[in-house]
This record gives structure tokens, sequence and C-alpha cells, in this order.
């Protein structure tokens, strides 16, 4: 009897240890670490890194070199915990879901689609591109460019039905948050540009392209590419004096200019890119969206889900601890609206 219960007790301290080690179960900020998301029925997946919940001043201080006018006023933000992809979206995790390569590969090796993959086959996909959107710069281990945030929105709700998580894009002021890591120079590794070759690509050190990911120092929370690289889109709407309406106001929790399906321009990239010289590639710019990013789009209508100009523009994923509920999720428009005219 004594053996039974002695045996009894391992197995289910095994299965504690089992179940608390799946770092992507955690429930509460102090059990977030760092995990692998596997996509299932493919050989893709991707790192997420635990940002840890706290407050910052968002926005740069007037004195700040190549400072613009729509970093300020400065407030303070409160920021909840959350995850953060590690690395940009690269081509390998993208085209999955744009190009329906989990579908494909299923019928190809007989296996049947799981609950997940049943309402993740429901999410809405992409037409097909008129052109490579790789514009031969590379694609295992490169950033996906070219997107609308649109299709980055929906990208990231396919990836949550496909994964059991919420993923979604950051809103600006939590990748401002990820971006600094708690620091508050221009850039995440001081003010001095000069070490910026060994964080970031920029238009003097890329020899004209997009790069790989991952291949620079990371920032203190253990993100590449922040700085440079590919442009990052967020959530929010661009509008040059956001800060205004917070500043003042204590610290703000949640601040968002929330996109509507009516206003396509401008909307918000953060991080600078390949193309960009260093002082766009600060913590506090902002960049705007513009028509002209598609404009070579030869489709009448053009497409609601490329900009293929914008070879500079791609994305990173977040996972909020706290899962949003579908109040929150519409009012601050979270999941992507597919507008009945595609003409955009």
């Amino acid at each position: 009897m004594q053996a039974k219960t002695a045996l009894l007790a391992i197995l289910c301290c095994a299965t504690s240890v089992a179940v608390a080690a799946d770092p992507a179960d955690a429930k509460t900020e102090k059990e977030m670490k760092p995990y692998t998301e596997k996509i299932a029925n493919t050989d893709v997946s991707f790192d997420m890194v635990p940002i840890p919940g706290g407050e910052f001043v968002m926005g740069s201080p007037a004195d700040e070199k190549n400072r613009e006018e729509d970093e300020g006023p400065q407030f303070k933000v409160k920021i909840e915990p959350f995850w953060m992809g590690k690395h940009e979206v690269t081509w390998n995790e993208y085209d999955i879901w744009s190009f329906n390569l989990d579908i494909q590969r299923r019928k190809l090796m007989r296996v049947k689609a799981d609950d997940k993959e049943k309402a993740a086959d429901a999410v809405t996909r992409p037409t097909k591109p008129y052109t490579d959107m790789t514009f031969d710069m590379g694609h295992d281990g490169y950033p996906a460019i070219c997107m609308t945030q649109l299709a980055a929105k929906t990208y990231c709700k396919w990836l949550s039905e496909k994964t059991g998580h919420y993923y979604r894009l950051p809103t600006e002021a939590e990748w401002e948050y990820a971006c600094r890591a708690g620091t508050k120079t221009a850039y995440s590794f001081g003010d001095n540009p000069a070490k910026m070759d060994d964080y970031a690509w920029h238009y003097a050190n890329c020899n004209d392209t997009y790069q790989k990911v991952g291949q620079k120092k990371p920032n203190p929370f253990g993100l590449y590419d922040m700085h440079g690289n590919v442009s990052e889109w967020v959530l929010d709407q661009y509008i040059p004096d956001a800060y205004k309406k917070w500043s003042g106001k204590g610290t703000v929790q949640f601040p968002i200019s929330p996109t509507t399906p009516e206003k396509l321009y401008p909307r918000v990239v953060r991080g600078g890119s390949w193309d960009d010289d260093p002082e766009a590639l600060r913590s506090a710019n902002r960049i705007a969206s513009s028509a002209d990013w598609k404009i070579q789009d030869p489709q009448i209508p053009q497409s609601i889900w490329y900009h293929t100009d914008a070879i500079f523009v791609g994305f990173r994923v977040v996972r909020p601890l706290k899962v949003p509920t579908a109040e929150e999720r519409k009012k601050y428009n979270l999941d992507p609206v597919i507008p009945a005219d595609e003409g955009r």
C-alpha cells in the first residue's frame, strides 16, 4: 500500500512538472517564459519572448536630436504583460496562410483537419499576388513585406485560430515599450547612432535590400530588428497630434487610436527600415502610411491585401497574457474587418 501511494505521488509530481514546463500555458506574469510556437502540419515555428508589464514615458523629449513634432507631448503609459515575436514574421510563416500551404500539405499527407484547423481554414485568405512580392530580395528567413495592415491583422486572426493562442498586432504604445525595453534614449542601445551597425540594418549598411531576421544584436528584452530591417505595422490610425489627448492625464492604460475601415490612410508603422537613415529608426519615431504605397498596383480596383510599393514594411505579432473580451476587441477594432467592397 505504501509503495502504491509513493508511486502515485511520483506520477502526480511528474504530471505537475510536465504541465508547468510548457511556458505557452502561463496564466500569470510570473509564469511567462520564452516559448516556441509550431504551426500545425508544417515544419515552421516561431519564437515568442515575454515582455513584462510596467510603465514608461511614450514619445521623445523636446531636446532629442532629429525629433519630429508628432512624437510629443510625452505622456505616461501603463502596459500589461504580453509576449512578442522574437523576430519579424518571415515569408516562411506568412506564406502558409497566404498560399494555403497548410491545407495543401494536409491533402498530400491525407491528414484530417482538427477543430483548430477547421476554424483557421474559415479565415479569409488573400488573393494571389500579381507578382513576386519578395522582389528578388530573398525568401527563406527573410521578413514578409508589402502586406496591408488589413492583411497583417487577418494573418493574426488565422494564426490565433490555428494555434489556439490569441495573437494580434501590437498597439503603437506596446511597440514603443517593447522597443525601448526600459531605456529612455533615442535607441535601445543609447543615443549614439554610430553604434547602429551592431543592432540594425539601415540604408548605409544593407546593400539596398532587406536582410534575414535575427542577424544583429537584440535589444534588452531579447527582441531582434526592432530598429531597422523592415518597418512594422501596429494597430493605430496615424493621428499627428494624438499624444495631446493623453498628455497631462496621469498614467494612461491602453492608449490606442483605433482604425476604421472607412479611413485607410494614414496608419502607423514603427521602427524604420533598411531603406531609412538612422534617425527614422529611433524608438519614438512614427511613420504614416499613404496611398503611394500601392501606386504601382496595376489592378482595378487595387488590392486590399498588398502595398506593392511598401517593400520596406512588415510586422511582428504579440500575444497579450490577458485575452481581450469580445467587447474590447470591437471597441478598439482589434480584429480585421474585410470590406464588402474589396476595391481598396
